[in-house]
């Protein structure tokens, strides 16, 4: 067997493992073993980053029979021997789908959704599931499992509720993860982990069979990833229409043949890119130092941008943003029915209604995150008024666009840096603080982040290109040439 003590794990891409493989320097067996063997010393061992809920066990099997193939005959897809890490919020078949929580320990769905199914069909090896904001809410804590601890500093959140995804690509306990965001939950993470994120346009990628999908159309998952250019490729083999959820058909004809392809490393010059300062995260203390540190981080990026070529318009304002932002509201009867439907196709249901989850009695072992949010859908006067906010805030967003001539928006990934552990979980409860949301709020736009380096206090902090409705490749391609040009990304000390 060859050897793969030449092979450089620690922030490998795709590109570096297929040229392994095809060099004969590495097997998919070789790569699944040296993963579990990180996740083994650094996940409840070591630091105890505490980012993992639960272990493939036929990962290795899996593995035996990619490299059989590869000798047979070659890649068996462009994700051939890939590893990826799932957030457990979507299912994975052999693996249970727990959400985090002790209502669902020792879920089995019995199925793949269908985002795994297209992953699996291009070679990927699904090597574990991450742990999460409990039942998609919040930062990473959770009854089955306790929090997830950040790898740049191990006494704060690795954020939510996509945490575990982020923590564990950053430390490398993968070579890909993919996450799933409903407020900012794949955005938060990837950046207070040090690692690219996006939220796809709703509509490119399914849901089936995703806790927390149709028939609410908020929530899409997407590719957490090192570099932009995993993402894209990533990306590439996630889209396309699925009549389990029905949004997607607004995806039909939406995506390029390929998001990976369209990279370009001189995508900013001539670029016209408008720069939000207002400030609009969830929580957000803009007089505090923390937030000062941010910016500071943030001013620098901007001059990057304008170094890299592009045309920056500082700043733009879009009338009303925080008051329209301050409507949202969540649909009681859309969450009910997108529960009901993920139990049904499930193997063994646990529950079949949300009213029969409050009614477990280990429903009052849930986080403070959990029984905050259930029971709290709105109707009538209160939805009325955010459905008509959603609608004028993507008019004046287009507008501001169309008037500048604005390729992008780039805006902080969030306001403030990771906070302690110990205020998430204690009074004030501190949660999500900084989160910036404008993306899922107007549901049908995409938003990609991207690491721009740490804060005085050596904490990190990102930027978030944000763009029209399907523009996705367009991001990816802004995003990709400010990666290259200014390459923040820096593997965390505390997974050597």
């Amino acid at each position: 067997m060859p050897s793969s003590s030449a092979f450089k794990l620690v922030d490998t891409t795709i590109a570096d493992v297929h040229a392994a493989y095809k060099a004969g320097t590495l097997t998919v067996r070789q790569l699944v073993q040296s993963y579990l063997d990180r996740i083994a010393a650094y996940d409840k061992a070591g630091p105890a980053i505490n980012a993992i809920v639960s272990i493939n066990g036929q990962a290795l099997a899996e593995a035996d029979r990619l490299d059989a193939a590869f000798k047979a005959g070659g890649f068996v897809g462009p994700l051939h021997g890939i590893v990826i890490i799932m957030k457990d919020q979507a299912d994975v078949d052999g693996m249970p789908t727990t959400l985090g929580s002790v209502l669902f320990e020792g879920h089995m769905p019995g199925r793949d959704c269908t985002v795994a199914a297209r992953l699996k069909n291009a070679g990927a090896i699904f090597l574990a599931k991450s742990t999460l904001g409990e039942m998609g809410a919040g930062d990473t804590h959770g009854s089955l499992f306790g929090s997830t601890r950040n790898v740049y500093d191990l006494q704060r959140t690795a954020g939510g509720s996509s945490g575990g995804s982020g923590a564990a690509v950053s430390a490398n306990f993968c070579t890909v993860a993919i996450g799933q965001e409903g407020f900012a939950s794949i955005r938060r993470p990837s950046i207070w982990n040090g690692v690219v994120g996006m939220r796809p346009s709703a509509g490119l990628v399914s849901r089936g069979g995703v806790y927390a999908g149709w028939p609410s159309i908020h929530g899409s998952l997407g590719p957490m990833c090192r570099t932009v250019a995993d993402a894209a490729r990533l990306l590439d083999s996630m889209v396309g229409y699925d009549p389990l959820d029905p949004v997607t058909a607004r995806g039909v004809g939406q995506a390029p043949e390929s998001y990976a392809a369209l990279l370009s490393k001189g995508a900013l010059k001539g670029a016209r890119i408008g720069i939000l300062r207002e400030p609009m995260g969830f929580n957000t203390e803009a007089d505090s130092e923390d937030f000062a540190n941010v910016t500071a981080v943030f001013d620098q990026a901007v001059r990057d941008l304008g170094r890299a070529g592009a045309t920056l318009v500082d700043p733009i304002t879009i009338p009303d943003l925080k008051a329209l932002l301050a409507t949202r509201a969540a649909s009681g009867e859309e969450e009910e029915a997108a529960f009901a439907a993920y139990m049904k196709g499930s193997a063994k249901p646990p529950y079949n209604s949300r009213a029969d989850v409050k009614a477990s009695p280990k429903f009052t072992k849930t986080t403070r995150g959990v029984q905050s949010r259930w029971g709290r859908g709105q109707a009538g006067e209160a939805l009325l008024a955010y459905y008509k906010a959603r609608d004028l805030l993507m008019t004046r967003l287009l507008a501001v666009m169309a008037d500048h001539k604005l390729d992008a928006i780039v805006h902080k990934a969030v306001e403030h840096t990771p906070t302690l552990i110990s205020d998430g979980v204690n009074p004030p409860f501190v949660d999500q603080k900084g989160a910036t949301h404008i993306n899922t709020f107007l549901v049908f736009v995409p938003s990609v982040v991207v690491p721009a380096g740490f804060t005085k206090d050596n904490l990190p902090a990102g930027i978030t290109f944000l763009g029209r409705p399907y523009d996705d490749a367009k991001m990816l391609r802004l995003a990709y040439s400010y990666e290259q040009a200014t390459l923040h990304r820096m593997p965390p000390a505390s997974t050597p």
